[in-house]
This record gives structure tokens, sequence and C-alpha cells, in this order.
């Protein structure tokens, strides 16, 4: 398996390629901006990107999804139903941060209209890329259409925001519940064992079993009523 994370957006957000190193087939999980080295490594590694993965519709997630389908227009655009809200929402997502309208240039937050979605993720389902198969597991909480990608032969999760080195992904935007939240990790994300490396979409790469046993808003340490950035 290839993983290639880049960092990108104020937010710090990790864009990151998988691919099945046989078959050179890949997606793009979460382009959070036009960054150039995202197409440059999918070019200069003669990958194959079938599809452009959003774990969900927050802007720091969804922002280069425009530019990957540009340069790879053959690449399906999957998201959940649920968070289609969101992504449909891309250009006046920074408003609901806070974010004065005057600095959106500045960060980088002036979106075009973003492509169309061409497919939906369903729970439990089982997506393919060469010889890699991701189950598809739908965890609201942190937003309504969130999902996670979890390669069980190679035990890794591609969590996007619902969990972190330390914390866990905020509940105080529209859509966020805190309830479904903690039932999404407690449920859906821990069972899948502790050996599990998790990769965020902030932060240090961690396992299930270290956020288990240290992480406070798991431990029962932090409520998640005191927030988190993300």
């Amino acid at each position: 398996m290839i993983i290639e994370q880049i960092t990108c957006t104020p937010f710090q957000q990790h864009t990151r390629i998988v691919a099945c190193e046989e078959t050179r087939k890949a997606i793009c999980i979460d382009p959070g901006e036009d960054d150039k080295r995202i197409a440059a490594f999918i070019e200069a590694e003669n990958l194959e990107l079938q599809a452009i993965t959003l774990t969900h519709g927050h802007l720091d997630h969804v922002g280069g999804t425009s530019a990957i389908k540009k340069c790879f227009p053959n690449a399906q655009i999957i998201l959940h139903k649920d968070d289609l809200f969101m992504y449909d929402g891309l250009q006046t997502q920074p408003s609901l941060l806070g974010i004065p309208r005057w600095q959106w240039a500045n960060l980088g937050f002036e979106y075009e209209t973003p492509p169309p979605v061409e497919r939906y993720w369903q729970n439990d389902e089982l997506y393919q890329v060469g010889n890699l198969s991701f189950k598809i597991i739908h965890c609201p909480g942190h937003t309504p259409g969130h999902v996670i990608m979890f390669e069980e032969k190679e035990r890794m999760l591609l969590v996007g925001d619902c969990l972190f080195a330390g914390s866990i992904g905020r509940t105080d935007l529209p859509g966020g519940s805190s309830e479904q939240l903690m039932n999404s990790l407690m449920n859906k994300i821990v069972p899948l064992g502790d050996d599990v490396s998790l990769y965020s979409g902030h932060g240090i790469v961690t396992t299930i079993g270290r956020e288990r046993i240290a992480n406070p808003y798991l431990t029962g340490g932090f409520t998640i009523t005191r927030g988190t950035r993300f």
C-alpha cells in the first residue's frame, strides 16, 4: 500500500493519496485545497486516480475537489448524502466559522461551485481500490454524513475528523451532535481493535489502543462539551 500525506489549508489538514502498489489504482481522500503537490504526486507515481473520496463535507476537506477533478476528470467524487448540503454550500462555509468576508481570499477560502457528487457512500459497503478493500462505516456526530474508511488487512483506518491523538472532532457546527459522535467513537471505532492505526484529518498518526487508554474524551476525563478545534 502507498500512502502519501500532504498537509494543507490554514487548518493544517491532511489530504492523503492511498494506492494499491500492485495495480497502481488510487484514491485522493479529502483534498483540502488546490495544492499542486497532490496532482504532482499522482502523476509522478504513475497512479490511476479512480475517485476523490470525502469523509465529510467541511471546507478544509473538500475545498480542493474542483481542482483535482479538473486534473483527473475520470475520478469519481464520492460523499455521504447526509453531508451534501455542506458540500453544495462550500462557497458560504467560511461564514459558519465566523471568518470575516474580507479575509477569505488571503486564507484560500474563496471557492467556485464544486462539481457534482457522482456517488454516495452506503454504510457497511466495501469499496475496492485495486487489491485494497475499504469498509465504509457511517460515523455521524462531527457532521451528519461523516464516514470512516477501514482497511482490515492493513489494520488502518482513515478516520477523518471523528478522532485525533488526544482529542475528538467538534460538534458545535451545523449538523453536529455530541451524542452521535460519542456513539460513533465508542460503538463503531473503538471495537475495530487496539492495533488499528488511525489516520486522522489533523495531527499525528496514532492507534485505537493508544487513544482508548490515553484520550481523555474516551476515558471520561473530559466531556465532549469542552470542544475541540476541528
